[in-house]
Parts: structure tokens; C-alpha cells; sequence
């Protein structure tokens, strides 16, 4: 960004002063000068010379400052412009940090409701149905998607366990048919974005298909969240262990 060497206001008080010197001389210089002035013998300056030489000076010196405020003032213009463009620039940067920060809260207070309102284990299929709803919508929420595939997968037999579709109400989106073998082999579905979760000790795979190209890295992070909630209370409603034990309690009461 360039700097004004002088400030437009001060030159154009000067060009303004010079102006009105330079109409004073025309007007006052024939009262002024009386006569041809000598400085030696031999040089003698004319009245009519000096009133023109002080006139032709006065005129170029007012020349060269409006020529200087001109061009200051033009700087000064250019600065004015960029000023309002690096000030755009900025509006425009927060206003997008605004936007992300708003998306961060959404996504952060959808992470709590998703603990905070777990308050027992499932124990039916029905019972685990609604809470693969539940998780559905939140990651709905999350990425603001047109709709929600989620689906846990037998390793061995490449069969499906359990899914549930989510969709927005009032919209006609159709389920999408995503072969197990191309999730296992984790190969890249057509404008569709897949997060996988294998746990290593586990003979399943859990996955999230959504109808986008890309998701941000935050919410990746979420979405992988909930996936891992969503498998620990899948092994919880399907263990032997578990289940043994909620009987014994029951035929306890």
C-alpha cells in the first residue's frame, strides 16, 4: 500500500494560496512596479519584463502544485480503494469464522445430547432400532445431509446384520443400494462419502454412507465418534454375557 507523502488538504490550501497571490499581482503588479529597474549600467530590467518574468513564475509554481495535488489526490484515492478492499476481505473472513464457529457449537452440542441422553442400554432389536435412528439424526444434524445410511457388517460372510436409513421428512430420497463387498474392500463410492470403523477384536464392520463428495475433518471426527458409541452399544445388546446377566436380574425382581 503506498503512503502520501503529503496530506491533498495541505497542497490544496497551497494551490489556493498561490492562486490568489497570483490574481493579487495581476491586479496590483502595474501599481507595484513604476519604472524599469537597474541593477548596473548595463542591465535594466523593464517594467513590462519583471510584471511578466513575476507572472510566469507565479503561474508555474501554481501549475506544479496542482500537478502535485493531483497526484496525491489520485494516491489518496487508491489508497481509499484498497482500504475498502482489504476491509471487504475482512468482513468476509469473519463472517465465515461466524458460520464455522455456529457449525463447531451445532456439531459439539450434538455430541452432548448424544451422550447425555443415553440413559440405558438397549435391549431389544426394536429398542437398538430406535437408537440407530437416533444416531442417524444427529449426524443428519451434523452435516446437514439429505440423508443417512448407517450399517453394521459380518466380516466373514459379507452379510448385513443391521442397518437403518434416515432421510429428511418430506423428501423423496431413495434407499441407495451399496454393496457390502465394495464397503469391505473400502473402495470409493460415487458422490457418496463412507466412513468405516473394523475394530480389530471384533468380527464386524460399521459404516456411514452419506449422499456428499467431501466432509470437513471435524466432521469426520464426529461422525467417527458416534460410530464407535453406536458399535460398543451394538456388542453391549448382542452379548451373551449381558443378556445373561439382565435375566438373572430380572428373575431376581
Amino acid at each position: 500500500m503506498k503512503k502520501l507523502n503529503v496530506h491533498p488538504s495541505f497542497l490544496q490550501f497551497i494551490y489556493i494560496l498561490i492562486t490568489i497571490i497570483l490574481f493579487f499581482f495581476i491586479i496590483y503588479t502595474p501599481t507595484l512596479i513604476n519604472g524599469p529597474v537597474r541593477i548596473t549600467e548595463k542591465f535594466i530590467f523593464q517594467e513590462e519584463t519583471i510584471e511578466g518574468t513575476l507572472l510566469g513564475i507565479l503561474f508555474f509554481v501554481s501549475i506544479l502544485i496542482f500537478t502535485l495535488y493531483k497526484r496525491e489526490v489520485d494516491n489518496h484515492k487508491e489508497i481509499i480503494h484498497q482500504i475498502k478492499g482489504e476491509k471487504k476481505k475482512v468482513e468476509l473472513r469473519l463472517q465465515a469464522s461466524d458460520q464455522y464457529i455456529g457449525k463447531i457449537n451445532v456439531q459439539i452440542e450434538e455430541i452432548q445430547s448424544i451422550f447425555n441422553k443415553i440413559e440405558k442400554y438397549p435391549l431389544t432389536k426394536n429398542e437398538f432400532k430406535t437408537t440407530f435412528s437416533f444416531f442417524g439424526k444427529r449426524i443428519q444434524v451434523i452435516t446437514n445431509s439429505k440423508w443417512v445410511l448407517l450399517r453394521i457388517i459380518h466380516c466373514n460372510t459379507q452379510r448385513t446384520i443391521s442397518e437403518h436409513f434416515e432421510s429428511k421428512i418430506n423428501t423423496e430420497d431413495t434407499y441407495p443400494h451399496v454393496s457390502n463387498k465394495l464397503i469391505m474392500e473400502d473402495q470409493p463410492i460415487a458422490s457418496h462419502t463412507s466412513i468405516i470403523y473394523h475394530p480389530k477384536n471384533l468380527n464386524i464392520l460399521v459404516v456411514c454412507i452419506l449422499p456428499v463428495d467431501k466432509i470437513s475433518p471435524d466432521e469426520r471426527i464426529f461422525i467417527q465418534s458416534i460410530i464407535d458409541e453406536l458399535t460398543k452399544l451394538f456388542v453391549i445388546t448382542h452379548s451373551i454375557y449381558y443378556k445373561n446377566v439382565n435375566m438373572k436380574i430380572q428373575s431376581v425382581k
